[in-house]
């Protein structure tokens, strides 16, 4: 088996039709199949089942993909290397980033790194934080972009971002937050909040069990955006990173409030594999998206308000509703 032989594969595994692929490989599509016969042939198994619509990968085409993935990496990334001794930073980057990343400063991040860096590649997906690390760890990833974790699982952290995460309402609410607003005081709205397999729902439970408080969300939705506009068009409130309501809060349709000190913030990091090296256009990636993301939260905060502030005098109306503690 050489190199070619695993790039073919692999760009098989991933495309899932022999005439896509060939046309992606630039060759002709009998020598992609003659190929990925003889390694069939060398290795034993059946490495493809044919579909309706292509192929799919058989379990054992699953366990060598998972296999040659971060080989062929490892070979791009020392490419990537030998050209920066000519000054050039260039490469494939494939990166992972949380939603709120993404949903914020990908777009922006994305037009930059193609106009500073006209010979790097960025290939990027997002994903929630647990489900990156695993990509990660296969190789799938070069990197990601994440929630911090408490538990590293053996990837390396690099520290990005440490953001307020603040108390949000629509424009105009019928009730002020509390004069000295603390999390405790969530028990006593109707909340929409990512679900439990979301990062930031995870940095809520972990806040609300110090509170002693349950959070029992009227609504659960993952996609941040989505929170943002059921915020921005009803009697909900949230818990979000200023960077994931920044649009809403730019346009005026979001109020939002600091808690009190302590502030909640999250923590943004930066994993990658131990045992493979960070290429230098990796680096590049990474940097342009750390100021990126530096200025959005800079920028939203700005909008951000002291609990209290422009409260309605007493008696005013305002749905909020009684929140069981878990202690009392």
């Amino acid at each position: 088996m050489d190199l070619k032989q695993m790039q073919y594969f692999l760009c098989l595994a991933e495309v899932g039709n022999v005439t896509r692929a060939a046309r992606q490989l630039n060759i002709v599509q009998p020598a992609l199949s003659m190929q990925i016969a003889k390694l069939e042939a060398e290795f034993g198994q059946r490495l493809f089942d044919r579909t309706a619509h292509g192929v799919a990968t058989t379990v054992a085409g699953e366990a060598l993909a998972r296999l040659l993935t971060p080989i062929v990496r490892d070979v791009e990334h020392a490419r990537q290397e030998m050209a920066r001794f000519d000054g050039r930073v260039s490469g494939r980057v494939v990166a992972g980033l949380i939603t709120s990343v993404a949903q914020s400063t990908l777009a922006s991040s994305s037009a930059r790194i193609a106009a500073e860096y006209p010979d790097v590649a960025l290939s990027a997906c997002e994903g929630y934080t647990q489900t990156l690390m695993d990509w990660v760890t296969t190789g799938q990833l070069d990197l990601a972009i994440i929630n911090a974790p408490k538990q590293r699982r053996g990837l390396n952290a690099q520290h990005i971002l440490d953001e307020e995460m603040v108390f949000a309402c629509r424009q105009g609410a019928p009730y002020p937050a509390p004069a000295r607003l603390t999390f405790a005081d969530l028990a006593g709205f109707d909340l929409v909040m990512p679900s439990k397999r979301h990062g930031l729902r995870m940095i809520l439970e972990e806040q609300a069990a110090e509170a002693g408080i349950e959070l029992n969300p009227r609504l659960e939705i993952d996609t941040l955006s989505a929170i943002c506009e059921v915020v921005a068009t009803t009697d909900l409130v949230t818990v979000l990173p200023t960077i994931a309501l920044h649009q809403a809060l730019a346009a005026g349709r979001v109020r939002a409030y600091h808690f009190a000190v302590p502030s909640l913030t999250r923590s943004i990091a930066v994993v990658h594999h131990p045992r493979r090296s960070v290429s230098a256009a990796a680096n590049a990636v990474v940097e342009v998206i750390r100021q990126d993301l530096v200025a959005a939260a800079s920028s939203a905060a700005r909008f951000v308000h002291p609990a209290g502030e422009e409260a309605p005098a007493a008696g005013t109306g305002g749905r909020r509703r009684r929140g069981k503690t878990a202690k009392s």
